[in-house]
């Protein structure tokens, strides 16, 4: 009984983890919708980059998403800016990860021209290209299938690769 307890405190107290399966599905509709970026931001609000490196990259991801439903220029710098250090730190971790580098290339080719954050758009679009077979993920190939084929940066015949 006593270890019942135990285990039913730890628990409680333990931090909570969000499952990465559910963060992609959120991740999807974040994009075209306030409400569901802001709810996946909060999800996310506990993760530091002690964490899953993949679940940094999403929460970098969200916040420089959440960027655009923001009416405060300095917030909007703010989660922007804190989104896109999160996102390279992610990179600079597991720069072979191709769930990361599809994050980081979503943020960059649909970012504003003017805040200069594409300098990477072609590295990750090959790198996705020429790593996607190789990913033993179903979840991450479904995940990164999907951004590729709805994105503007892939051309037909890449789509067809898909």
């Amino acid at each position: 009984m006593k270890l019942i307890c135990f285990l039913l405190f730890f628990i409680s107290i333990s931090p909570f983890t969000p499952d990465l399966d559910q963060i992609r599905k959120d991740f999807k509709l974040a994009t075209n919708d306030r409400e569901s970026a802001l709810a996946l931001r909060d999800k996310l609000e506990t993760v530091s980059e002690e964490d899953n490196t993949i679940l940094v990259a999403y929460k970098g991801a969200v916040s420089a998403l959440t960027a655009k439903y923001t009416k405060d220029n300095t917030e909007r710098k703010e989660l922007f800016k804190n989104g896109v250090l999160l996102l390279e730190f992610a990179v600079s971790q597991k720069p072979e990860n191709i769930e990361i580098r599809c994050l980081r290339l979503s943020i960059q080719e649909n970012s504003p021209k003017f805040l200069k954050y594409r300098s990477n758009i072609e590295e990750d679009k090959t790198f996705i290209l020429n790593h996607y077979e190789k990913t033993n993920s179903k979840a991450v190939k479904e995940f990164v299938k999907s951004y590729i084929l709805q994105s503007t940066g892939f051309n037909t015949e890449e789509k067809q690769r898909f």
